[in-house]
């Protein structure tokens, strides 16, 4: 674990890179370096579109001509609405060279929640995609008094004209034709807006996605950033030139800093899928050099490649187990505090190239450098598949508050089950009461507009108090528990962590999603979905005629298999973890049915609610 003066000196290492540099800084340089390079690309009916770096700047001033002559004021918010397209970066750099705060907001928020965060960062102008966002933000239109201005970049989706009180609506075509005619007009306009920002400005607002209560407003600076692009260069073996491929919500944190700022420190090209649940689809389209995904993305993908291999030659099959039992010892045995083995190292090098690759390069895995996760506990059993691909999986950890990665797994340097060690120049310490705490250049000063939880989340000592258990290894390894206000308290006065039961639980391939309930109460008792893309293929292999979900979750062989499942976990709990009863849901959450957050993790508050009836007849059954 580093000492005082080793995360002093990573610090202003880091420090002296970035000092007095911005975003626009970074951007111009980059655009002026490498004109020609690809930055930007879309999936059109016939292939990609692409948008040169050169392109990119000359968009992007465009639209911070646009922001201006429609008023926006340096500081101000600029929302967005949009899916993962050339046009959102466009947006969103566009107001940063305008010199204000682009915050890209959830496509699943509710019109109150719309409501409830424009409000709140009184943003002027609003850029939306089509019809599905209009609708829904026009229930809520009248309500936001500082809006002036809606950006529609389909026009076919703008409504006709009531003549009531309300926003002016434009297409994102006029609106871009009037930036164009702005900076005609007066060419050093956004130059000066530009270079007026500092590095401690806001570069970006995003609001929590939040598993209770109002979503809270988070601002990043500059330096907040370019900090935590330096740190990723400094942990992932990302190559100038990068290939990615953009398909998370940019209303969250680790995807901004993947898809909108290290490109630009990369020069590199980014691949737009506006669509997650295409990412199979993508991936061998794209074949990027860096991969990052909450462990519900790694699960879809081994699910998608469990299916393709289960219909091979039993002999392929056999081969590809094989090969798979190699890699994992090779990954395994580079963990921190143990050895390659120089005949393993061959011995992998020789069934990747002659098995493993190819396998690789059909899911486009193959030019895969990094690949991340966060959000949540890795599946041992994801890990292990992975493993067995010759993909090591790092988890990492951080937060919005903190820019996103505060730990992380090096290649060098990683250890399965934890989220790794301090990134340089952050200190990370465990409180006595378990709660994991966060220093450093990467932790935000507080929240917008909410003083009483900016006090909370920031003690008088500038540690970040992370709402996180915890634990830190003799080699400086943290480990995360669960979140401390979910923590359980049985009626007999036992603490108890959900997440580490539901994360056994899910081990087995059928279980794709867990909540163990059991506060006040006398034991645990668990609610389980199938996992939807496993499930059906697994129903097939066993000649059960029914596919659905709603079917399956009745049908006696799978209750009789996840009976399995769960009694196989709690071979592994203290008497007082283990799940006593259990039942398995004809559905699966999703965010769409508002039980999960847009980045996947459980909203206990809204299941536990929803099936209150359900808890309580496992209590007194």
């Amino acid at each position: 674990m580093a000492g005082e003066d080793e995360v002093i000196r990573e610090r202003d290492e880091i420090e002296n890179e970035i000092r007095g540099l911005t975003v626009v800084d970074i951007f111009r340089e980059t655009a002026t370096e490498s004109p020609d390079a690809p930055a930007l690309s879309d999936r059109r009916d016939d292939g990609w579109s692409t948008l040169t770096w050169a392109e990119y700047r000359r968009r992007v001033y465009e639209l911070a001509a646009a922001y201006i002559d429609a008023g926006v004021r340096p500081g101000e918010v600029v929302a967005l609405m949009l899916s993962n397209r050339c046009e959102h970066l466009v947006a969103d750099l566009g107001a940063v060279h305008a010199g204000a705060v682009p915050l890209t907001i959830y496509a699943t928020f509710t019109p109150d929640q719309i409501a409830y965060v424009m409000g709140d960062c009184s943003a002027p102008v609003v850029v939306l995609e089509g019809a599905e966002q209009v609708d829904r933000w026009r229930p809520v239109l009248e309500r936001l008094p500082d809006l002036h201005t809606v950006v529609v970049l389909d026009p076919e989706a703008i409504p006709s004209p009531t003549g009531g009180p309300g926003p002016t609506l434009v297409s994102w075509d006029e609106f871009q034709a009037a930036g164009r005619r702005r900076n005609a007009a007066d060419p050093g306009l956004v130059e000066e807006r530009a270079s007026a920002v500092e590095p401690d400005d806001n570069v970006t607002l995003l609001y929590t996605s939040g598993t209770t209560g109002d979503p809270k407003g988070v601002l990043e600076t500059h330096h907040q950033v370019l900090y935590q692009v330096s740190v990723s260069m400094r942990t992932a073996q990302i190559p100038d030139r990068s290939v990615t491929l953009s398909y998370l919500p940019l209303a969250h944190i680790a995807e901004r800093v993947l898809s909108v700022y290290l490109p630009i420190r990369l020069t590199g090209h980014i691949h737009f899928c506006p669509d997650p649940a295409q990412l199979g689809v993508y991936l061998p389209m794209v074949r990027p050099n860096l991969l990052f995904g909450v462990p519900r993305v790694w699960e879809k993908i081994q699910a998608g490649l469990t299916a393709a291999l289960s219909v091979a030659p039993e002999e392929q099959r056999a081969a590809v187990e094989s090969a798979a039992e190699v890699a994992r010892s090779h990954i395994e045995s580079g963990q921190v505090g143990r050895a390659h083995a120089p005949e393993l190292a061959e011995r992998f090098a020789r069934v990747d190239g002659e098995v493993l690759a190819p396998i690789r390069a059909m899911a486009g895995l193959d030019r895969l450098e990094t690949c991340l996760t966060a959000a949540a506990p890795m599946p041992p059993e994801v890990l292990r598949f992975f493993s067995g691909l010759g993909l090591l999986i790092r988890d990492i950890y951080g937060m919005t508050e903190n820019c996103g990665a505060v730990t992380l797994n090096r290649g060098d340097s990683y250890r399965f089950g934890s989220v790794g060690r301090p990134a340089d120049g952050m200190e990370v310490r465990v409180a006595d009461d378990g709660e994991i705490l966060v220093r450093g250049p990467l932790n935000t000063s507080g929240y917008l507009n909410r003083p009483d939880d900016s006090a909370a989340l920031l003690d008088d000592d500038g540690w970040l108090h992370t709402g996180d258990i915890g634990r830190i290894d003799d080699e400086g390894f943290l480990y995360v528990v669960d979140r401390k206000k979910e923590l359980i308290i049985t009626a007999g006065g036992e603490n108890i962590s959900p997440a580490a039961i539901e994360n056994l639980l899910k081990e087995h391939p059928l279980i794709g999603q867990a909540l163990v309930h059991g506060d006040s109460r006398p034991y645990p008792v668990a609610l389980l979905t199938l996992d939807a893309e496993v499930a059906p293929n697994w129903a097939r292999q066993r000649d059960i005629a029914e596919t659905g979900l709603a079917q399956l979750a009745q049908h006696p062989e799978v209750l009789a298999t996840v009976e399995g499942a769960v009694d196989d976990a709690n071979r592994r709990l203290a008497r007082v973890q283990q799940v006593k009863r259990w039942r398995l849901l004809p559905v699966e959450w999703t965010v769409e049915g508002e039980e999960l957050t847009p980045s996947f993790k459980l909203k206990r508050r809204v299941i536990q609610r929803r099936y209150a009836d359900t808890i309580d007849a496992l209590y007194d059954e």
